[in-house]
């Protein structure tokens, strides 16, 4: 029934990010969380219906008719602790392969992710301030803000490199953060030992930026901090190549063209986007999709990996609308 809305996949990549129970207030409202029941349920599904395989199988595969049938890779972003607790202990389990992107500015917890450092403010101080460090960042031109859909969705893509930093540094200001003392009290992320742990296990680790940037902003000068600084920092510390890349926030609108060849001057093999659609025979490996995975039944999982990908990509030839990821700030689908 499926494929009456649209070919058979080469490819289909599933992404997860925070697995837990609860929702701590610096994870709260951005729709990334599953309960390690749903993660359990859809390993369960996907191992049963698919096939899940390494990314070598997918750089091996140069003409998309190597790859297994319904073949499926699995993959994390952002270095949540939680991978450790839950996601490699389950994959494990199951035997699915996985790659962990992660940012190795926040690796130990000395430091907090924008996005997490948001949600915090948020959820216990209101918008007020996350207005008030807007406005320091933009002046007169910054938006009036009323939920963290909208920064991360209108206000996050609109500002520089230079404007993020005036915006977080004036965050922490005024919402009277000590970013070290909290981000170690918090422990949101990997530390470095887990990340050797992760590579020693034999999952794959990706690169995510140095800071988790908007990469539609980088300029040359910016590859070597946020790019070529994350990859070697965590070769160094799991002693494996890094070959694959996941764009923060998942847009193809940040994969510009001065993105991706320095990807691939830099020994990058395969870049990953999180549109939620799917990934055709041939499909450029700079530019390959994700569906990001929330469903708790089977029915809701086959409806996330195989319907939906299928009706974006019809609405995106009838209508020429780019693909846009799943915002953050909302649960997603």
């Amino acid at each position: 029934m499926a494929r009456i809305l649209g070919p058979a996949y080469e490819l289909r990549g599933a992404v997860f990010h925070n697995i837990s129970a609860t929702e701590s207030p610096f994870i709260k409202g951005m729709g990334v969380t599953i309960t390690p029941s749903q993660f359990e349920a859809a390993l369960k599904f996907l191992t049963r219906y698919y096939t899940p395989v390494r990314l070598q199988d997918v750089l091996a595969d140069s003409d998309g008719r190597g790859l297994p049938a319904r073949a499926i890779l699995v993959t994390f972003d952002d270095g949540y602790a939680s991978m450790m607790e839950w996601a490699a202990p389950l994959c494990r389990k199951f035997g699915v392969p996985a790659i962990f992107f992660v940012s190795a500015a926040y690796l130990d917890n000395a430091r907090l992710a924008p996005d997490n450092l948001v949600c915090y403010v948020a959820n216990v101080l209101g918008m007020e301030p996350i207005n008030a460090a807007a406005r320091a960042a933009k002046g007169a031109d910054a938006p009036r803000l009323s939920s963290l859909a909208e920064v991360f969705n209108r206000f996050f893509p609109a500002i520089s490199l230079q404007e993020r930093e005036v915006f977080l540094d004036a965050l922490m200001h005024l919402g009277g953060i000590n970013e070290r003392q909290l981000a170690g009290e918090a422990a949101l992320y990997l530390t470095r030992q887990q990340v050797l742990d992760l590579a020693s296990f034999d999952f794959e680790i990706g690169n995510h930026t140095y800071t988790h940037v908007r990469c539609r902003f980088l300029t040359p000068e910016n590859f070597t901090q946020e790019i070529d600084r994350n990859k070697a920092e965590l070769e160094a510390i799991s002693g494996r190549k890094v070959q694959s890349f996941s764009l923060p926030y998942g847009s193809a609108a940040d994969a510009t063209p001065h993105l991706v060849e320095h990807l691939q001057l830099s020994g990058h093999r395969a870049a990953f986007l999180s549109e939620s659609v799917s990934n055709p025979r041939g499909a450029d490996r700079f530019h390959l999709n994700r569906v990001s995975i929330h469903g708790d039944s089977d029915d809701s999982l086959f409806f996330e990996i195989e319907v939906l990908p299928r009706l974006r990509a019809i609405r995106n030839r009838l209508f020429g609308a780019a693909p846009q990821a799943p915002p953050r700030g909302q649960p997603t689908a």
